[in-house]
């Protein structure tokens, strides 16, 4: 069997490298999906039960409540186990620092030791602080690498004794932007006071962690609590951004498992027909119909082995690059991303049993098919049963249709179990294409919004502490300025300002603008854009990290001072570490701040590169740089649903090419019968063509519905961007109408060459055995 099995490999090149192409492409895509839905949770859980993390990080007003009434909230009913009293106070480092990530307000917490029985820190360069005047800093990237110069950096802010950088850490609670020691911490005169629970039983559920906190401080003094963080907000940060690509990556996962198995029996079941003369000497000789299975399963067997460990391989290669394009910007803690070994283990094992599966239909006709009849059908060709499709025949023949067309189109009746596997693959070819140019339409559109329809200059005033010059005018005469100059029609002068956010460890930076509206404020898509003093426009990652949407309220925190802010609009795309809000908000935050930053709106064909010359000859301390649109996202997206495209329309278009070669071989007598009585080889070509293009028509009017639907799937569940109707909608009269033509484009294809193939053959050698 195994001898027999080779051969046939050998004998079958194009077959076997097909199938091996074929499962290749199923396995990487179902790798991919599968490591992205287990990325999305598996390492932060495993991350968050090694680090014994908090399910809730609470801070108490030191006013109202003594650390002796919260240490004994550690013995209360339901909490499993509770670190701390810590004392802690944030301070707002200018930034001129020389480490970005201790720039802007950070959350000090006076700690001993990075142990304990909850939120056990992970330590990654450097030691603890053990000292006054030292800080260990919380990286919040498991892959953050040590630069040069951050372990011995000093850290100044106003009001504080310099802090020199001696560690950094990683906690996957996310309960302090940095440590420092309880004795530099009380003299850094803490106004809060941070407690870290655990709780017994379940508290996957908000209303959990909820009732485990209201057990655990009953009876403290009202309003002692100011800000209870739970771990469940951390848990959707580390998962919302990758969830994004889930749909994406699980339609092409399911596209390819389906092609996969499509032609492996689309390969198999032509193998046992055009093996037919194969298979009876094979029984002949003494091969039982069992043997003969197992030596058609090992034929597919092995190409689709081949191809399961080169897909694993490359799987595991692309994770790193798509798990970290999926998590940029995420907090991990020590989270370590990607494809766990159960991943490969199931597509080692999983996909060489889905080819046997696909395999095993087909192959049965071998072990049902008797070795004279196979013998015999081998010679003259294997027609299909007659009767099969004789009645449409008739009702064909009966039109004014030209004869080879309508022997095309009754042939497709004959073999409805192989017509109906064709029509599968070519529906899945119009869904493909239909999908591709949905997502082109409505990426094209959300590029030309995001760059804007009128050019844009970015004007960065000089700052001296990066050894630039200073701008000559102040942040008024600075905007009067660019006002002024020939070709600006909207100014808008900006600062970023890094806050806290109340009840949420990540920190945010806060775009506070005056002026004219930005070119942001057309990309609302929820709400509308800020215009009174606390209020905020988020973008969709923002809202799903935590848990937010247009409506709610939240308070930012900076240098000591609160102000309540609601979210009144939701943007369309952005940065999820990015707000953008008014400047009354800023001016109630941090009086006295100045725009650092302006964006400058040109009226509709003004030069961009002569207004930024305009800009550097009148203030050197100026430096405009001309919006570029960037349409790499678009780009990525629109070449790999291409690529995914180009290979299924290869492949259906295979599926088609395999059938009519079936077809063309079954009825070889038939051919010679239809040619000897006047039936040109045109005519043959064309009766040949006409059963695949009828099922591509067929194709094409199913394979529509199913690509709007899976295109309205994938762009209503992007979680990092929430695209208007506009964007949705992009289906119009000519699109269809390409889509459906494309079915028949599909079927065209595998059928010609084939078909000129069959039009080809000469009556003698057809019926030499008449």
């Amino acid at each position: 069997m195994w001898r027999v099995a080779r051969a046939a490999v050998r004998r079958r090149r194009l077959q076997t490298v097909i199938t091996g192409l074929v499962v290749l492409c199923g396995t990487t895509t179902i790798m991919l999906t599968l490591g992205l839905l287990d990325a999305t949770t598996s390492p932060f859980d495993r991350a968050f039960a090694g680090q014994r993390g908090a399910h809730v990080v609470a801070s108490f007003d030191a006013a109202k409540v003594s650390k002796e009434a919260l240490a004994a909230t550690a013995g209360r009913p339901g909490v499993e186990a509770a670190a701390g009293p810590f004392e802690q106070v944030v301070a707002d480092f200018p930034r001129t620092t020389d480490i970005p990530e201790a720039e802007g307000p950070l959350k000090l917490v006076g700690r001993a030791d990075p142990g304990g029985p909850v939120d056990r820190v992970h330590p990654l360069h450097g030691r603890w602080a053990t000292a006054p005047g030292e800080i260990v800093l919380n990286l919040r990237d498991a892959d953050g690498l040590l630069r040069p110069g951050m372990l011995g950096a000093r850290l100044r802010a106003p009001g504080l004794p310099p802090l020199t950088v001696v560690g950094v850490a990683s906690g996957m609670s996310q309960s302090a932007d940095a440590w420092v020691t309880p004795a530099q911490a009380a003299a850094l005169r803490p106004t809060g006071v941070q407690m870290l629970y655990r709780f017994t039983g379940d508290a996957s559920t908000e209303q959990a962690v909820r009732a485990g906190l209201d057990a655990a401080t009953a009876g403290l003094p009202g309003g002692a609590l100011t800000v209870a963080q739970s771990h469940l907000s951390l848990r959707r940060a580390f998962s919302s951004a990758a969830s994004a690509y889930l749909p994406l990556m699980t339609l092409f996962g399911v596209l390819g498992l389906l092609v996969a198995v499509l032609m492996v029996a689309n390969v198999v079941s032509g193998a046992v027909v055009s093996g037919s003369r194969h298979i009876g000497v094979l029984k002949a000789i003494g091969f039982t119909p069992n043997q003969v299975v197992a030596v058609y399963l090992a034929m597919v067997s092995l190409p689709g082995a081949a191809g399961c460990v080169a897909g694993t391989l490359l799987g595991n290669a692309l994770a790193g690059p798509v798990l970290d394009t999926a998590f940029q910007g995420v907090e991990r803690g020590s989270a370590g991303i990607g494809i766990s070994p159960w991943v490969s283990a199931v597509c080692l094992a999983g996909m060489p049993l889905v080819v046997v599966l696909a395999a095993l239909v087909p192959a049965l006709r071998a072990h049902r098919l008797p070795a004279a009849r196979a013998i015999s059908a081998g010679g003259a060709g294997s027609a299909p049963l007659r009767g099969r499709g004789l009645r449409v025949q008739r009702l064909l023949g009966g039109t004014r249709l030209p004869r080879a067309v309508s022997l095309g189109l009754g042939q497709p009746f004959a073999r409805p179990g192989r017509t109906a596997m064709t029509m599968a693959a070519i529906i899945l070819g119009v869904v493909t294409v239909t999908l591709t140019t949905g997502l082109t339409s409505t990426m094209v559109a959300f590029a030309e919004a995001d760059a804007g329809a009128v050019p844009r200059v970015g004007v960065r005033a000089g700052q001296p502490a990066f050894q630039q010059v200073a701008p000559e005018l102040d942040d008024e005469r600075i905007e009067a300025l660019l006002r002024s100059l020939p070709g600006a029609s909207r100014v808008t002068a900006k600062v970023f300002v890094d806050v806290h956010l109340t009840g949420h460890a990540q920190r945010s930076a806060v775009n506070f603008q005056r002026g004219d509206p930005p070119a942001m404020a057309t990309q609302i898509v929820e709400g509308r854009w800020p215009a009174a003093p606390g209020e905020i426009a988020a973008p969709p990652a923002f809202l799903a990290q935590r848990g937010l949407a247009v409506g709610d309220r939240i308070t930012l925190e900076l240098d000591g001072r609160r102000v309540p802010a609601a979210i009144v609009g939701q943007i369309m795309n952005g940065d999820p570490r990015f707000l953008w809000s008014t400047w009354e908000t800023l001016t109630a935050l941090a009086p006295g701040t100045g725009a650092d930053h302006y964006e400058v709106l040109l009226t509709p064909g003004a030069d961009a590169d002569a207004y930024a010359a305009a800009v550097r000859a009148a203030d050197p301390g100026l430096h405009p740089s001309v919006a570029r649109p960037d349409t790499r996202a678009t780009a990525t997206v629109v070449a790999v649903a291409s690529v995914f495209t180009t290979l299924l329309i290869v492949v259906a278009s295979l599926g088609v090419f395999n059938t009519v070669l079936l077809n063309a071989r079954e009825r070889r007598r038939d051919l010679g019968m239809l040619k000897s009585i006047g039936m040109t080889p045109r005519q043959v070509t064309i009766m040949m063509v006409t059963s695949m293009a009828a099922l591509g028509v067929a194709g094409g009017l199913l394979g529509i519905p199913g690509g709007i639907a899976a295109h309205r799937l994938i762009v209503d569940n992007v979680g990092t961007v929430v695209f208007p109707e506009a964007m949705k909608n992009v289906w119009d009269v000519p699109q269809l109408a390409g889509a459906a033509l494309s079915g028949v484009v599909i079927a065209v294809l595998g059928a010609l060459l084939p078909a000129r193939s069959a039009a080809r053959q000469t009556i003698a050698t057809v019926l030499h055995n008449e």
